[in-house]
């Protein structure tokens, strides 16, 4: 795969779930789901591995709250869950495992980094399950919306781009 080829999947990956979440999310108890967010990542972890799908999350996670639209929360749970996302897939090789990866990710593990994140950064104190309810519907909406999208993809360049 041609490094601008790459970059230029990854930009739109970017835009998608940076304009993305702000046409669909829900309130979930003291958070907010963005399940965009985790479509993206679910797609970036098995079209172009972890790494790229980290890069994105941080990316995005970036921009929307350089633009105002996001909270610092979205960078604990967007990047764990794509790293897990596409490590998992990377090694099992079937996309379910991305889901579940992303699942675990965002939802489990991101929730829980999120408990000192927010604290530190953002002077907010909640119990350490606080974050996990509204973390895991998002995490799980998305990544079964990702999952759709990438196994409606027929041809192989498409499905797999490194």
């Amino acid at each position: 795969m041609s490094r601008t080829l790459l970059l230029t999947t990854m930009a739109v990956f970017v835009a998608i779930g940076t304009i993305g979440a702000q046409l669909l999310w829900f309130p979930t108890g003291i958070a907010r789901a963005y399940p965009v967010q985790h479509a993206v990542n679910v797609m970036a972890a098995i079209m172009l591995g972890p790494g790229p799908a980290v890069a994105i999350a941080f990316m995005i996670g970036l921009l929307r709250n350089m633009l105002g639209l996001g909270t610092l929360l979205a960078f604990p749970g967007g990047m764990v869950g794509a790293f897990l996302a596409g490590y998992i897939y990377k090694k099992v090789g079937k996309k379910g495992w991305a889901v579940i990866g992303e699942t675990i990710g965002s939802g489990v593990i991101g929730s829980l980094f999120a408990v000192p994140f927010a604290r530190i950064l953002m002077g907010t104190s909640v119990g350490a399950f606080a974050f996990l309810p509204g973390f895991l519907v998002s995490s799980i909406t998305g990544a079964f919306i990702g999952w759709f999208i990438v196994s409606r993809v027929k041809t192989k360049n498409l499905a797999r781009i490194n």
